[in-house]
């Protein structure tokens, strides 16, 4: 939070922080970003909004609000960006820890291994559908 707390001000933008913990609480967050004029949403990354992609994709195509997510399924759902670690290698990650573990080492001992490979991915169907093409890509949203 404190990185796009500091990203949105050096760029002029205003950073609201909404919370969503109940399904029932979507509608008030979208509800509020269209209110406040929002350009973006950044779905903060979470188990709970990992079970509910589909819906939060979808909710930000009716209230046409651009939304970032972190993880892959966002995009195939509809969401417009995701920006995130590569699952495929995160998993393959956990594999190779596993293994290291069954073959004796301790879990404490094993080093923190970061993410290698990242990946940005955009939804060309979404951005058309929120009337985002190339010249807008310069022009900054408030």
């Amino acid at each position: 939070m404190r990185g796009m707390q500091a990203a949105s001000g050096a760029l002029g933008l205003k950073l609201h922080v909404l919370q969503a913990s109940t399904e029932h609480d979507f509608d008030t967050v979208f509800a509020s970003l269209v209110q406040l004029g929002a350009g973006a949403l950044v779905i903060g990354p979470d188990v709970f909004f990992n079970a509910r992609t589909e819906q939060l994709a979808a909710l930000a195509v009716r209230h046409r609000v651009a939304a970032v997510y972190q993880y892959r399924p966002f995009i195939a759902a509809g969401g417009l960006l995701s920006y995130g670690t590569d699952e495929r290698d995160y998993y393959r990650q956990v594999g190779v820890y596993a293994g290291r573990i069954l073959k004796g080492e301790k879990p404490a001992e094993l080093p923190i291994v970061p993410a290698t490979k990242i990946e940005l991915l955009i939804n060309l169907k979404t951005a058309k559908a929120l009337g985002l093409g190339a010249g807008d890509a310069a022009r900054p949203r408030r």
